[in-house]
Formats: C-alpha cells, structure tokens, sequence
C-alpha cells in the first residue's frame, strides 16, 4: 500500500526496503530494531545507494542530511517528507521532534492540520458530482445557494473608502474552483464590513456554528473583484463544502469520508482527531523574532487549534482536514493515476485532465490554476526544477506538495510551520529531488 507504515517502523525502525533488498535481510533489520533500547526516529529510506528506476539514490538520500541541518540551526522544529516515483516510495524521512518541549520525535505515522491542502479532495467531490449528473460546473452557485443569486463587489476609490456596486453576473460553480469569484479571506476594500460579520482568516476550527451559516452572511458582504475577472484567493472551496453539503445531502465530512478517503484507505484524514490519536497530532511552531515558539492555544488562527477538542461543528472544505503524509500520497497517486488507486475509482480520467489545466488564461502568470490546483505551464519562467502539466499547492502550516506527471512523481511535505519567513526549505528539497532523477 503506498505510504504504508509496518508498526515495526511506528515505534521508531530506521529500515531500508526496495526492490534489491531481499525480504530476510528485511526482516532481520526490523528485528535488529525492535530489540535496540533506544529507537530511532522512524525513517523509511528504500535504497541507501546505488542506481533503479531512474533514480540516483544516493543524490535522494542526501536530502537527508540536507533536511537535518535546519532543525539543527532551528529554523524547523519537524515534519516528513514523502516521495513516491511510478506507484513506489523511494523516499520517507520524518524529522526532528513532533513536540520540542516534551522531546516527543517525529514519526510517519504522525497527524498534521493541512490547511488549504484540503481544497484538493473538496474539488475533486465537486467533480464528482458533476460525473453523477448532479452539477455542472457553468452552474450559477445560486442554484444551490439561493443567498448567492445577487452579489457586490466593493470597487476601491483612489482618494480611500470604496464604492459598492452590483456584481456584473452571477458566480458559477467553476469560479469558485479556480479562485476567480472574486472572494478572498475578508481582506478586502471591504475588509471592515468582513470582520464585523465575523468572517476574516481561515480558521474554522473553534466555530460553534457550521461553514453553511458562515457562507450564508458571507453573501451579502461585498466581494473583492468582479466574477471571472481577478484570481482571488480565498473562501471559494469553502462555499464549495457548502455546495457539496446541499447537492449530496451529506455533511461534508461525511461525503469525504465515503466517497474518497474510505475508498482510497486515507484512515487518519478528518476534520476533526479521533481522541485515539491524540498522541499523533504534531505541534505548530511560529517564528516570534526568529525563534520558534509553541504556537498560542487554545483556538486562533495561529494557534494549536481546537481539532481535538473543539467544539466540531464546522467542516471548512478551505482549510480544514487532518491528515498523514501516507494518505496524501495516496490522494495524489489517484490523481496520477487518472482517477483510481487499487481497484477504487474515484474520477474519469477526463475529470482528472480537466482538473489539471489551466482555466484562468494569465491571471497569475506564469504559472496556471485549474479547478484547484496551480498547473505548472513553463519550465523556465520559475528557475527551479520541474516539467510542464505539474500541478500542486500547499497549506498555511509550511507545507506543499506536487505531482508531476512526466515523471511520474509525487511529493508530499508536512511541517507544522507558522510565520515561516525565507526558510528556503522547499526550494531546496524540490532541487535535490530532481537532481536525482537521472533516467526514466
């Protein structure tokens, strides 16, 4: 199973596996581990050297090292990265501490807040409804959000203050997938009106009252932009949890659950942490003056959050899921794949190359955005390392990812990172991973 993790590897086995590793030296290092008195932090690398499948793993394995010297210097407290190449890990490493200040390491079964990585399932429950017959993507949002039928948009004056003036059309399904509805996060020339009406920031978490009652007074406020005309970024794959809600008649949560995570086996992606694994769930850090402190908790937009102990009551489609490098990588693979993960078809492969074009022109050059996804148009416009047709995004807590079709690639990286600055991490990852790439 891809991003599975034997409980041998759960309690702290460093193990190498592959293909050239015969299954009894396998075992005999798990055994090795299991009667060490102080295990390791759990890392699954799958060949330490040597060349296969067009990967140079010892270019991939000096990621390693790479990776420790910024918890060393403490410009990262911890986090995993996952790469998958053609359906196969050649690369898990989870790194420094889950909790610094209880000394509790990093494992790669641990749980992170993904934040706008959950815009990914969300937009892909959208299409599959439209694949049920039950949406279209021209549809007006106000055919099933009746409060959406007549909109504003807050047009700012150059002497200060802001006009209000009637939305030119109505905001369809396919605005809000590709962020050109014109609503952000309540920063706006409206941005007062927003946060009187309770609605700024992302964080949904500690809400006594459900994202469909938020998204109903969201309505009326003034939007930032006219529909269709300015990539906005903001509560658009909220409104689409809303959608979701109205058309399935399933609350949001259970939709993903049913449709999507139990299909693909994502067994520790929700909204909210069984109590069970509590003990899972990794620590957020914010950089205060250059140091990485605890994040303030409970609640807040910065804070730990109330996902274990909140009141759950509201399923942000925007910002909201919890989950494991694993399942992730196991979203992204169906993606991949065209649909289908072992047997479970998600999505047409039609839906999936819909998802993964570009729909907004050069709104945001030079890259692309489908429906829900930055597409990768260039290779040269960006200076780092990729291939045309990539797509991906990231999330609030430092963490991205991408899938690469032309190599087959997929990559998850977790951290749980607030105020992350020039942390230049990710950039360095994504070169290394690339440079030992050496063949198909």
């Amino acid at each position: 199973q891809l991003g599975h993790v034997s409980a041998d590897e759960r309690h702290g086995a460093a193990v190498e596996s592959g293909p050239v590793m015969p299954r009894r030296r396998l075992w005999l290092l798990v055994a090795a581990a299991w009667l060490t008195t102080a295990p390791l932090p759990a890392q699954m690398i799958t060949q330490t050297s040597g060349t296969a499948g067009g990967v140079s793993y010892g270019r991939l394995n000096a990621l390693t090292s790479a990776i420790d010297q910024y918890t060393a210097t403490g410009a990262l407290v911890g986090g995993e990265l996952l790469v998958l190449r053609h359906g196969k890990t050649i690369y898990q490493y989870a790194f420094g501490m889950r909790d610094r200040e209880a000394k509790d390491a990093m494992r790669i079964d641990d749980i992170y807040r993904i934040a706008s990585q959950s815009k990914a399932p969300v937009s892909v429950g959208i299409m599959m409804l439209q694949e049920e017959g039950k949406l279209l993507l021209s549809d007006p949002v106000s055919r099933y959000l009746p409060e959406f039928r007549k909109t504003t948009v807050a047009v700012a004056k150059s002497g200060g203050g802001y006009d209000v003036v009637p939305a030119a059309r109505q905001i369809t399904i396919r605005d809000l997938l590709t962020h050109t509805a014109g609503i952000g996060y309540g920063g706006g020339p409206a941005a007062a009106e927003w946060k009187a009406a309770g609605i700024q920031g992302w964080y949904f978490a500690d809400r006594t009252e459900s994202v469909r009652a938020v998204v109903q007074r969201m309505a009326a406020l003034p939007m930032d932009a006219q529909p269709g005309k300015e990539f906005v970024y903001g509560y658009n794959t909220d409104i689409l949890g809303a959608v979701i809600e109205v058309v399935s008649g399933m609350t949001l949560d259970e939709f993903l659950k049913t449709n999507i995570f139990e299909p693909l086996r994502m067994k520790s992606t929700s909204f909210y942490l069984d109590p069970a694994n509590r003990k899972r769930l990794t620590t957020v850090y914010t950089s205060v003056d250059g140091k990485l402190i605890p994040s303030p908790t409970p609640g807040g937009m910065t804070g730990q959050g109330a996902y274990a102990d909140g009141p759950r009551v509201a399923f942000s489609g925007g910002a909201g899921l919890l989950s494991t490098a694993g399942d992730y990588a196991r979203f992204l693979q169906m993606l991949l794949n065209g649909g289908e993960l072992d047997g479970a078809r998600i999505l047409a492969p039609s839906s999936v190359a819909l998802m993964t074009a570009n729909h907004v022109d050069t709104l945001i050059a030079p890259d692309g955005f489908g429906l829900g996804f930055r597409v990768r148009l260039t290779i040269g416009s960006s200076g780092f390392p990729g291939s045309v047709g990539e797509f991906g995004w990231g999330g609030a807590y430092h963490s991205t990812y991408w899938v690469d079709p032309q190599e087959g690639l997929v990559v998850v990286y977790l951290t749980q990172l607030n105020n992350s600055g020039d942390v230049d991490d990710t950039a360095k990852i994504r070169a290394m991973i690339y440079g030992a790439l050496v063949g198909p």
